[in-house]
């Protein structure tokens, strides 16, 4: 398995290339930024990505799908419907920031709870982990987790933007720190880490921090 990332934007989003070594099947996720650099990714790891798959939709996760569309007509853009107003409200969101924007077109599938996604022999289970975004979901299988803006090394994701749910992220966050010790996390900020680690010294994981909002 190749798990390839490049981080990208004003936000410093990573986005992720996962293949599958034997096929050369690939998939995008969170296409943020820099269209070019992600490009550039794929065909430096000599495959053409199948699909892109959105843990969410905030506009640092999503604003390079234009341009992946131009360089691979046709990919499918899969995430979960209840990220549509945030997907829809990009250009709001990237004019709040004052950063350049161009609004994709809506995504092409939808994702749900306990769907099985493949990457050739490669199996990823989706889990909806609300909370930080209604829609957010993550990609679970073969040893790690894509969980996009849930988990970060020593931190977790914000819970003050339009549509969080402090509540509803705690429990999100409380059933992914049931993964096995040895689950490598690649986040959608920072580097890799892993369930362990963050399970014994994340303070939002381990008792000495409330996710703010929560009650």
């Amino acid at each position: 398995m190749i798990v390839d990332h490049v981080t990208v934007g004003p936000f410093d989003e990573n986005c992720y290339l996962v293949a599958d070594e034997a096929s050369g099947a690939a998939i995008l996720v969170d296409p943020g930024d820099e269209g070019d650099r992600i490009v550039e990714m794929a065909e430096r790891n000599g495959v053409v990505p199948a699909a892109v798959w959105l843990t969410h939709a905030h506009l640092d996760h999503i604003g390079a799908i234009s341009a992946v569309r131009r360089a691979w007509p046709g990919i499918p853009v899969c995430m979960h419907p209840l990220d549509a107003e945030v997907y829809a409200n990009g250009a709001r969101s990237a004019d709040n920031y004052g950063i350049p924007w161009e609004q994709p077109t809506p995504p092409d599938l939808e994702l749900a709870e306990g769907d099985v996604l493949s990457v050739g022999a490669l199996r990823f289970d989706v889990w909806h982990v609300p909370g930080h975004a209604p829609g957010h979901v993550a990609f679970i299988g073969n040893g790690i987790v894509l969980g996009g803006d849930c988990i970060f090394a020593g931190s977790v994701g914000r819970t003050d933007f339009p549509l969080c749910d402090p509540r509803a992220f705690t429990a999100s966050l409380a059933r992914l720190t049931t993964l096995p010790d040895e689950t490598v996390i690649h986040s959608g900020h920072g580097p890799r880490t892993t369930m362990g680690r963050e399970r014994a010294s994340n303070p939002f994981l381990n008792g000495v921090a409330r996710v703010p909002g929560a009650r």
